[in-house]
């Protein structure tokens, strides 16, 4: 039995992954994979990889793509969400702000490098704003999140909707706006030393959880699963899973492109090294 360590946030898009553990699929293949759930997000999943306490994570594209460019030692194994990652823009819910006119703001991210800084920087570009200007305050997780907003330590932060409607229901955030990826929102990726070493491996892993994500919509009553286990009201469950497209293949190079030259544009990279050199 081959362990394979594998990361992730602790989402709904992750659940296929728990349910092929919990099924035993895995293990029928020989794999004994153990996941960790890092609720700090891409950033500290990349610093994970970088330093090999993990092979494999299930992280943002934009996030992975930026480390590798600054030396993490990784490949790109695989696109596993092919649809956008639609970002909310929240305040406290007492807050005065009441646009999107945040220009000079504070801006609440879980680390530098994360989703949440990125794309905080993406649509700052996209609002005209000037993006070296931006004022940034790490909160590590949403939890801290939370607290920076109602200590009126960080102004906003931006947080998949879906995951944050509770937080908006309990009138604890306010959400101002939306601000979808412009590419496919996550990837497998793994440390260039265990993906050398593991294809035959790499491969039974992708068929298994390839042959999942496929069926995911479709198993009865997943709607109801998860808005039970991630604390959701149904029909925003039903909405997400709409919107939702898990993939099956790999990232395209246009999408890969896409994302470096956004990166270089924002000049959060200098130079990336090739499609054929990033991916599996």
């Amino acid at each position: 039995m081959k362990k394979v360590k594998i990361i992730g946030v602790p989402e709904h898009f992750n659940l296929p992954w728990q349910l092929c553990i919990e099924n035993g699929e895995f293990q029928e293949r020989g794999i004994d994979v153990s996941w960790t759930d890092i609720p700090e997000g891409t950033g500290k999943m990349c610093e994970l990889l970088r330093n090999k306490e993990t092979d494999l994570a299930v992280i943002l594209t934009e996030g992975i793509i930026k480390d590798i460019a600054k030396g993490n030692p990784s490949t790109l194994i695989q696109e596993y969400v092919s649809s956008p990652l639609v970002w909310g823009i929240h305040v406290a819910q007492d807050s005065p702000i009441q646009s999107l006119e945040l220009a000079n703001k504070r801006i609440a991210i879980s680390r530098y490098g994360s989703g949440s800084h990125l794309m905080a920087i993406v649509h700052a570009k996209k609002m005209n704003w000037n993006t070296e200007e931006l004022n940034f305050v790490v909160v590590n997780t949403l939890e801290g999140a939370i607290e920076a907003l109602q200590n009126n330590e960080a102004d906003y932060f931006m947080w998949e909707k879906f995951m944050t409607q509770p937080i908006v229901d309990q009138q604890i955030f306010r959400r101002i706006g939306e601000f979808p990826t412009p590419w496919p929102s996550f990837v497998i990726a793994g440390t260039n030393e265990f993906c050398s070493a593991n294809e035959a491996l790499i491969d039974n892993l992708l068929e298994v959880i390839n042959t999942t994500t496929s069926e995911f919509k479709i198993i009865p009553s997943i709607d109801r699963t998860l808005a039970t286990k991630y604390h959701q009201k149904l029909e925003d469950i039903q909405t997400w899973l709409s919107q939702t497209q898990w993939s099956q293949r790999q990232l395209k190079q246009k999408h890969f492109d896409a994302v470096v030259n956004e990166l270089t544009a924002l000049k959060q990279i200098d130079s990336m090294p090739t499609y054929k050199e990033t991916v599996r």
